[in-house]
């Protein structure tokens, strides 16, 4: 498996952010995806980093579609794949309702279509295609106009792959059908097969291709526990920030999170968890999470306990393994990232 980890550009604390990366690549990190949320935005901080690393690939974790053209969006991926010499990886996702529609005042309509046609313009350009599409989201030159097909005076000259961050089943038979890598979330290895890999594999399947056409790219936290009373206390720790992407992330009705968690056989306890939280009792809500639900989508425990669950997520399928490191130090944070590193290393030999 490559290991990969997820940063976010903040202004108060920019400059460890970089050295968290620099020296995660000296550790031998293999990707760092930059998150766009509802704060910084991640072109602007690629193309920093790309100045300051060497090796290491770098992503968009993800670009928000609705917030910017198709050919913003692929104007932004060649000129970060041409800086940073091929090492720029376009991430795009469609985010959701709370953000797209509470922040930026754009529809949250069609995601779907919106996603496949984003997708489809953004490759068109890339190959230096003249622009000209019409599609129920998208129609290029506007019609109506004096405008006429054009293609950009930006070439392109590394390959460019595309991952799309897709939680719900159409969406992610969309990405089996036109990705390069699926960003995936809320992963619980046991339950994958039913909740993601048939509809990832039906996608696939469709467009005449298999699952080593795709790269699987799944996120957790990593913390290791010295024994049982600190595995105890980090799970614990952990719930309420289980309950907030449950109850909190997206609006009251629409919350993929919650709806992927639902698949995976916690259908019973997500929608309580939301209640609760969307009612306002945020500690009632944690305290429905279980300690299964926490330790079944990260990677928190001893040493031997990650390094097991590893094992299980390669089994599972998943060729790249988003690390986010804890600790409340940069050096602590490091520390767990470079034990996490070797034991990728220790479970890939084995």
């Amino acid at each position: 498996m490559r290991t990969s980890t997820t940063i976010e550009a903040s202004g108060a604390n920019w400059r460890e952010t970089v050295d968290f990366v620099t020296e995660a690549e000296k550790l031998g990190m293999d990707i760092c995806w930059v998150a766009e949320a509802w704060g910084s935005e991640a072109p602007s901080p690629l193309g920093y980093l790309a100045a300051r690393t060497e090796r290491m690939l770098l992503g968009s974790g993800i670009i928000q579609l609705a917030t910017r053209s198709p050919v913003a969006i692929a104007r932004a991926a060649l000129t970060l794949s041409q800086i940073s010499e091929g090492r720029f990886l376009l991430g795009l996702g469609p985010s959701g309702p709370q953000v797209i529609e509470g922040l930026h005042g754009v529809p949250f309509a069609r995601p779907l279509s919106r996603m496949r046609e984003t997708v489809e313009i953004v490759r068109s350009a890339v190959a230096g295609d003249r622009i000209a599409y019409a599609g129920r989201e998208f129609a290029i030159p506007l019609p109506g106009g004096e405008a006429r097909p054009m293609r950009l005076s930006l070439r392109a000259e590394h390959d460019l792959p595309i991952y799309l961050a897709t939680l719900s089943p159409k969406m992610l038979r969309l990405t089996g059908e036109v990705a390069d890598g699926w960003l995936g979330t809320s992963f619980v290895p046991e339950g994958a097969k039913e909740a993601y890999f048939d509809h990832l594999d039906a996608g696939l399947a469709a467009a005449g291709r298999g699952r080593a056409d795709l790269d699987i790219c799944q996120g957790a936290e990593v913390a290791f526990a010295d024994d049982e009373d600190a595995l105890r206390a980090m799970v614990a720790g952990r719930k309420k920030e289980l309950a907030f992407s449950l109850g909190g992330m997206g609006s009251a009705t629409t919350n993929f999170y919650n709806s992927a968690y639902s698949r995976q056989g916690w259908a019973d306890a997500a929608v309580e968890i939301r209640e609760r939280w969307q009612s306002g009792d945020r500690d009632g809500a944690a305290g429905l999470v279980s300690d299964e639900m926490v330790l079944a989508t990260t990677l928190i425990g001893t040493e031997e306990m990650v390094r097991e669950r590893l094992r299980v997520w390669r089994r599972a399928g998943v060729d790249t393994v988003r690390l986010y490191p804890a600790g409340d130090t940069l050096d602590a944070r490091l520390t767990t990232l470079g034990r996490a590193i070797e034991l990728v290393r220790e479970v890939d030999a084995a």
